[in-house]
């Protein structure tokens, strides 16, 4: 079976590889310098970077990510000298890495809400990458949005920073679901601000989406899908709500004053989102990502693919030649070390070859260019072959020699990757 960070890539990649919610695991020693074991192989597969901007105004009630509003930061951490810290994160990651050519082909600023922070901010973080290691020719550089953390004015600077990509979380149109999540920004200004990133040359733009909230029906999430669609958006991410313990949404619902998240409206739900967004031209990727015609989002793909990207911010996480680490949690703690050119990592660990391939197989097994099947074992491939009579598998494709996903497959996927691992 695989460990407790396989098993949470398994349930969340991309939030786990971004930004480890809830307590990352204890790990081993993390030097000082922040020196890996080995640089040999640097360079030969994709590398790209990971911002995270720690800052809310406000916290929503399902939410379990490493974010903090002011009165929660603590000394030495603002959201004013915050680019100033990540820039020299970014300079500690050069001096590790070395003078290879090492072009970056994706950043992606996540959050928290980043766009709290000013585009000129956002604007020098990109910079100081570019600087450091040179942007990849066509490179995609994302970042992360609240609807109502922008304007026109700003995601205009944006785009003039550098940024070729937005992603917002509109979540839901329902008034009612938002107010159950605690989200600010109303269903109409969420749509407009897809249209205004069009308007200043965004081609890229996302919207998030979030299903089976306690009291969201079969039409406000057909309302959701609708406006997401007709919003001009190329991708879009639909995610079942996941109660995490901790938040306010898990009080609520321990005291019964809503309901847990129902499986079976979830699977509903994912039939429902699958079916729409192809309606309408999009075609899934990646388990819970759909984007029309090279819409898809490579620095995401980078994460399920298992590619190496450096993670920059509080509580951040990295993957670089097999080796994984995470950063400190608090901002406070992060500045202080930043401040006193110390690694902000926490703890690392060093992947041997057989988690490295269960982890790509948790990973890969979701991606819609499927899972190589010579990442098999033998119980593995006994259980491949089950899959297609199944019913769970397209028969064609591993018989080309890759395992992919039916739609039946996708909605069962957690439980089928415990066969195959």
């Amino acid at each position: 079976m695989p460990g407790a960070v396989a098993a949470a890539c398994a349930r969340h990649p991309v939030t786990y590889a971004r930004r480890m919610p809830s307590s990352p695991p204890e790990g081993a020693f993390a030097p000082g310098d922040g020196a890996l074991p080995s640089l040999d192989g640097l360079g030969s597969r994709p590398f790209g970077f990971y911002v995270h901007v720690p800052f809310c105004s406000t916290r929503c009630g399902y939410c379990d990510f490493n974010t903090y509003t002011s009165d929660e930061l603590g000394p030495g951490a603002t959201r004013s000298t915050y680019a100033d810290q990540a820039v020299a994160e970014i300079r500690m990651a050069r001096r590790v890495l070395g003078e290879l050519d090492l072009p970056v082909a994706t950043v992606f600023v996540g959050g928290g809400t980043p766009t709290l922070l000013p585009p000129a901010d956002l604007g020098r973080i990109l910079a100081a990458i570019d600087t450091e290691f040179g942007l990849a020719p066509g490179a995609e550089v994302t970042t992360e949005a609240n609807p109502d953390s922008v304007t026109p004015a700003s995601l205009e600077a944006l785009r003039e920073a550098g940024f070729t990509r937005m992603s917002f979380g509109l979540q839901s149109t329902a008034p009612h679901v938002l107010a159950t999540l605690e989200r600010t920004h109303t269903p109409g200004n969420a749509v407009a601000v897809v249209q205004s990133a069009r308007d200043v040359g965004f081609e890229h733009v996302n919207v998030d989406l979030i299903y089976a909230t306690p009291g969201e029906t079969q039409a406000d999430f057909a309302a959701s899908l609708e406006a997401a669609v007709g919003s001009g958006a190329d991708h879009v991410s639909a995610y079942s709500l996941i109660v995490e313990d901790g938040t306010r949404l898990a009080a609520r619902v321990r005291r019964g004053e809503l309901p847990g998240v129902d499986d079976d409206v979830a699977a509903d739900r994912y039939l429902q989102a699958d079916a729409a967004l192809a309606a309408a031209g999009m075609e899934w990727y990646e388990v819970s990502n759909w984007s029309r015609p090279s819409g898809e989002c490579r620095h995401n793909l980078g994460y399920w693919r298992g590619d190496d990207w450096w993670g920059v911010g509080p509580g951040a996480h990295s993957h670089v030649l097999g080796v994984r680490w995470w950063n400190v949690r608090h901002p406070a703690e992060y500045a202080r070390r930043i401040s006193s050119g110390v690694s902000p990592a926490q703890a690392r660990e060093v992947l041997d070859r057989a988690t490295r391939r269960v982890e790509q197989v948790l990973l890969r097994v979701r991606l819609r260019e499927g899972l190589p099947v010579d990442l098999l074992e033998d119980d593995g491939r006994a259980a491949a072959d089950d899959a297609v009579a199944r019913g769970l598998a397209e028969p064609a494709a591993l018989d080309a020699g890759r395992l992919v996903l039916t739609l039946r497959g996708r909605l069962l996927a957690d439980a089928l990757v415990r066969d195959l691992v």
